[in-house]
């Protein structure tokens, strides 16, 4: 069967393929993230409290918190992944407009590449601003004991609470930087492309890429792009992180806890490296990859079937809607009373 999305219909689409990938493999983002704090929120002098990689950090949230555990701050998550979808396609409307609005011309040919990820690097950053503090709420929900996590709307409070309203935004300059992880990845999964046709062409063979390898040189792109922008990925989680304050806490404690805390990316940096060299700036690195290689290979998967549904389900709400007896335009009594609304 063939159909067609629109623009907002594929941002619906887009956001629920997301949100399916994402809870299957949400495990693996609560240990990346745990993994990617642990050096300076567990007692140093206690080796047996560090996790000692993925597998181990999974067991061990069974082990210490149930199934329930693996799945903490799933909410937030979803929300933020549903949230930045929505966002980052409002804004990334508005940004193209804008670009049509400015050069006329441009609506005579399709946009090249370059400028397409320009748009989409303005837009990323706008809709960051928009939705970061659902990450922030994520990450403090991901990374606080059981007995002292608390729901979204309190996480919120207690953010502000803490840090002030710019708690909300954590990260932020991070969250910026990494708007060029799309770029990267793009660039290179192009250049691996463009050898693999080349190799083709020279070859005598047909110039054209099986699903499979383009799923596998997407794979090895976007680990590319992990690897160089890593770095700033745990800087941006340890900004949003703040270590729990305990009761009747020593004045050692107390020190320990505010070195614990972060001034911004060169100082993340500074503390990692100081910590545990090189390997500190990429703690938690084999967690995200996997994430990220699952994730795209159950989008590569499951996309088009989620695709599918979500139309199913548009047209059966446009219908449901157009079914709908409309209001007598005769009615003295409105659909809907504006100063009950207020």
């Amino acid at each position: 069967m063939a159909y067609r999305l629109s623009p907002f219909e594929n941002a619906i689409a887009g956001s629920v393929s997301s949100a399916f990938a994402n809870t299957i493999t949400y495990p693996l983002d609560i240990a990346k993230t745990r993994l990617q704090v642990q050096t300076h929120s567990q007692d140093e002098k206690d080796e047996s409290k560090l996790y000692k990689g993925t597998l181990d950090c999974l067991q061990r949230m069974i082990k210490e918190e149930g199934l329930d555990g693996l799945y903490s701050g799933l909410f937030s998550s979803l929300f933020g992944t549903v949230a930045s979808s929505f966002a980052y396609f409002f804004w990334y409307s508005l940004v193209k407009k804008g670009y049509y609005k400015h050069k006329p011309e441009a609506l005579q040919k399709p946009l090249s590449m370059k400028v397409e990820l320009s748009l989409g690097a303005v837009a990323g950053i706008v809709s960051h601003l928009c939705t970061l503090p659902i990450s922030v709420v994520t990450t403090r929900q991901q990374t606080t004991a059981p007995e002292n996590r608390k729901n979204f709307l309190n996480t919120i409070v207690e953010v502000v609470k803490d840090d002030g309203i710019t708690g909300l935004w954590k990260g932020l300059k991070p969250s910026v930087m990494l708007t060029m992880n799309p770029a990267i990845t793009y660039s290179v999964f192009e250049r691996i492309k463009s050898g693999v046709l080349e190799n083709r062409k020279n070859a005598g063979k047909k110039m054209e890429l099986r699903s499979g390898e383009v799923f596998v040189i997407g794979a090895f792109a976007k680990t590319v792009a992990t690897i160089v922008t890593y770095p700033l990925i745990m800087a941006k989680i340890k900004l949003q992180w703040k270590p729990t304050k305990k009761e009747n806490e020593t004045e050692e404690e107390r020190k320990d806890r505010l070195q614990k805390t972060y001034s911004g990316i060169i100082d993340v940096l500074k503390k990692s490296y100081k910590s545990n060299g090189i390997p500190g700036l990429y703690q938690g690195m084999q967690a995200q990859i996997l994430k990220a290689v699952l994730t795209q290979a159950i989008l590569f998967v499951s996309k088009e079937k989620l695709n599918l549904y979500t139309y199913y389900a548009i047209c059966y709400l446009k219908q449901h809607v157009a079914a709908r007896p409309k209001p007598d335009a005769t009615s003295t009594t409105p659909l809907i009373s504006v100063e009950s609304k207020l």
